[in-house]
């Protein structure tokens, strides 16, 4: 089957989130099958072309136009090590030669010009997937041009839209219509939402088949309190809107070859993990006891849980505990953080910056990951951290209830602690379910941390699920 995708990162050429680490195990979970032909496109920042690991070969170059604009186009091809994937890039330097990804006044203009000039590459190469899979709003507007422009060239090809997070909708001006898309007027109703101009509503609305990353996530996504104004539009494409539950790579996260840890371990030599407790104790100047290493390497947002965290914050450290924290984000969490991590001194680690060494480090030397959002569409994190044998305390929402069941201590069943409501008493009483099983229980606790290790979270499952949708469509 021939399949091209279509985003706006993907590791390790570019990444910024959860995206990039999906485009990058998707792609090549789907290459695994012989018979089909992978085709990644990206678009050529600034970061890849500086990065001197990146060999791209200059294939073409010619122009698309957006109404009165005719901009550039370069096709260029990464080499891979997969015969049946290929990784193209599209450049142009007026829209992507910039110090950073997104946030930029024309962000709207940049992902269009993206849309239209992938499908302009895909016929210079004379590549017809039989499925074009988009992601995100940055692609959203990709299955319009096809419909609108490209469709002769690409006469069979079915299309999927993929949300990864409804939050971002790729949202402009009504005059952004006419100024930069210069589609027929048929084409407005179907841009147009609430308003304005929305990539992403027109992606729903205008594919075979929409999915997103997590089974509970699609149904969430029906209701107002997940959806950011489209929860209607989502609903009326029922049982056309699937989820289908992330994976991990588990070749670049696996405790038994991360590079970055103290000690490799796996299930079977669950006893090493203590050498990377040890530490990671000393690299945080924490100090060296045997309380547990509650952890959490994220974003510092409302919508992830921080504001309940800091509710909870001072009763949580009062507890026989230790407490890491990586990330960067809101000023006031930032600030909120640091300040608890003073009075804190050897219990409460605040490291303001990403590193994803210490990312591994963290996930292999905590007992506890922390993960309170307030919704999460799939999370990888929560996979990262039980592959690793950090034992999750979460909110049962979106793709954290398909992930962590809750754990119960008489059968051995479920693999973490959840709550149920959103508050932060709640999740303080997940906690001490968990330390209470910690400290008193610990041969169940340790019997379930190993469990979760040996879990399958790999892309194996969900790219057979894929593989089965596509079929579906394409016999439908």
């Amino acid at each position: 089957m021939k399949i091209a995708m279509i985003a706006s990162e993907a590791a390790p050429y570019v990444k910024t989130g959860g995206l990039g680490d999906v485009l990058q195990a998707l792609p090549n979970a789907l290459a695994e099958n012989p018979d089909n032909e992978i085709a990644l496109f990206l678009p050529y920042y600034k970061k890849i072309k500086e990065n001197a690991k990146v060999r791209a070969d200059y294939l073409a170059s010619f122009a698309v136009n957006l109404t009165w604009r005719q901009q550039y186009v370069g096709l260029f091809r990464c080499r891979t090590e997969r015969k049946n994937l290929n990784v193209y890039l599209i450049d142009n330097e007026y829209y992507f030669l910039r110090d950073g990804i997104y946030g930029f006044y024309d962000d709207g203009e940049r992902f269009a010009y993206f849309a239209k000039a992938v499908l302009a590459c895909m016929n210079w190469l004379d590549f017809r997937p039989e499925i074009l899979h988009c992601h995100d709003w940055q692609s959203a507007l990709t299955p319009i041009y096809l419909d609108a422009e490209f469709r002769s060239c690409f006469p069979d090809t079915k299309t999927v839209f993929t949300i990864h997070n409804v939050e971002y909708q790729g949202k402009a001006a009504p005059e952004f219509f006419n100024d930069v898309l210069g589609l027929d007027d048929y084409w407005r109703g179907v841009c147009s939402f609430d308003g304005c101009v929305n990539f992403m509503k027109a992606a729903i609305t205008h594919t075979n088949l929409v999915t997103t990353v997590s089974e509970n996530y699609a149904q969430e996504l029906r209701y107002p309190y997940f959806a950011h104004g489209l929860s209607g539009i989502l609903a009326a494409r029922g049982g056309n809107l699937r989820g289908i539950t992330n994976g991990i790579d588990t070749g670049v996260y696996d405790p038994a070859k991360d590079k970055a840890l103290a000690k490799p371990f796996t299930a079977d030599s669950f006893a090493d993990k203590q050498a990377n407790k040890r530490a990671l104790q000393r690299e945080l100047c924490l100090d060296e006891t045997d309380a547990p290493i509650l952890s959490m390497v994220t974003r510092l947002a409302s919508h992830k849980g921080i504001d309940i965290l800091c509710f909870i914050l001072h009763r949580l450290l009062e507890r026989n505990l230790q407490l890491v924290i990586v990330g960067t984000g809101e000023t006031k969490y930032e600030h909120a953080l640091m300040a608890a991590a003073a009075n804190y001194p050897g219990k409460f680690s605040m490291n303001l910056r990403f590193d994803s060494a210490l990312a591994s480090r963290v996930y292999a030397g905590s007992d506890m990951y922390l993960m309170p959002s307030k919704s999460e569409p799939c999370g990888l994190s929560q996979l990262i951290a039980m592959h690793y044998g950090a034992v999750p305390v979460v909110n049962a929402t979106g793709g954290l209830k398909d992930t962590v069941p809750p754990f119960n201590p008489v059968t051995g069943e479920g693999r973490g602690y959840t709550f149920q409501s959103y508050n932060g008493d709640d999740f303080l009483g997940a906690i001490d379910r968990a330390l209470g099983d910690y400290y008193h229980n610990r041969a169940a606790w340790d019997r379930l941390a190993q469990k979760d290790m040996r879990e399958d979270f790999s892309w194996k499952l969900p790219a057979e699920k894929y593989m089965e949708m596509y079929r579906s469509i394409l016999n439908g």
